[in-house]
């Protein structure tokens, strides 16, 4: 059976790395290249792949959040994370976004197709430098002590905060939400409650802190 996958990573090379090793597994065909969580959305309703090759950290729509709306809104689709990040609370949001597989991007091209046809059977994958005691420990954790911006925040919320601390205007993230100028400075002014933060800045440190920005 062939395998249809779409790759998200907002590092034009490290795609194209990706898909150089990919094209040498017979039953896996690359069916599109998304540079954030946004485009990915858009690509995974045009092409269908049936599996999301997923980097943790892109701009516009970080990959926990995509994974999420696409386990919403298409559920077939596997998503696995490929991170530099192998920090458990990263591991343990993308689990628990919908993500099926975590690997390393230190890991060999081998460990990838396994992780692939893993996901495509139904099963989970980890890579071997991730410790599953400790994910495992995280999400039961997470779950009965809700402290993390996902948690915290509604799925609006988070991207109203990833535009913010990416520097786009409220004019801008309206137009790219579909959201109305007022709604957006609601959005910010909940936040700011909610994270008792006083300035963009806090903000910010609090996004990169949670993981819902690399910047």
């Amino acid at each position: 059976m062939a395998i249809k996958i779409l790759l998200a990573d907002d590092h034009k090379i490290f795609r194209q790395g990706l898909r150089g090793l990919l094209a040498e597994e017979r039953d896996i065909f690359i069916v599109g290249e998304a540079e954030d969580g946004r485009e990915a959305l858009i690509k995974i309703s045009q092409l269908r792949p049936d599996v999301v090759i997923m980097d943790v950290g892109m701009p516009a729509l970080n990959g926990i959040e995509a994974t999420r709306q696409i386990k919403k809104d298409y559920p077939k689709t596997c998503v696995i994370g490929l991170s530099m990040h192998v920090d458990e609370k990263f591991v343990a949001e993308m689990l628990r976004a919908g993500a099926v597989g975590y690997l390393c991007k230190k890991s060999d091209a081998d460990e990838l197709v396994t992780a692939i046809h893993a996901a495509v059977s139904g099963k989970t994958y980890l890579s071997p430098s991730i410790s599953g005691t400790l994910v495992e420990r995280y999400v039961r954790n997470a779950s009965t002590e809700p402290t993390s911006a996902f948690s915290r925040l509604t799925d609006r919320e988070r991207e109203v905060l990833q535009l913010l601390v990416e520097e786009k205007s409220i004019k801008e993230i309206a137009g790219q939400l579909n959201l109305s100028i007022k709604t957006v400075h609601a959005h910010r002014e909940h936040l700011m409650r909610k994270l008792n933060v006083q300035t963009v800045a806090g903000l910010t440190k609090y996004a990169v802190r949670e993981g819902l920005t690399e910047l």
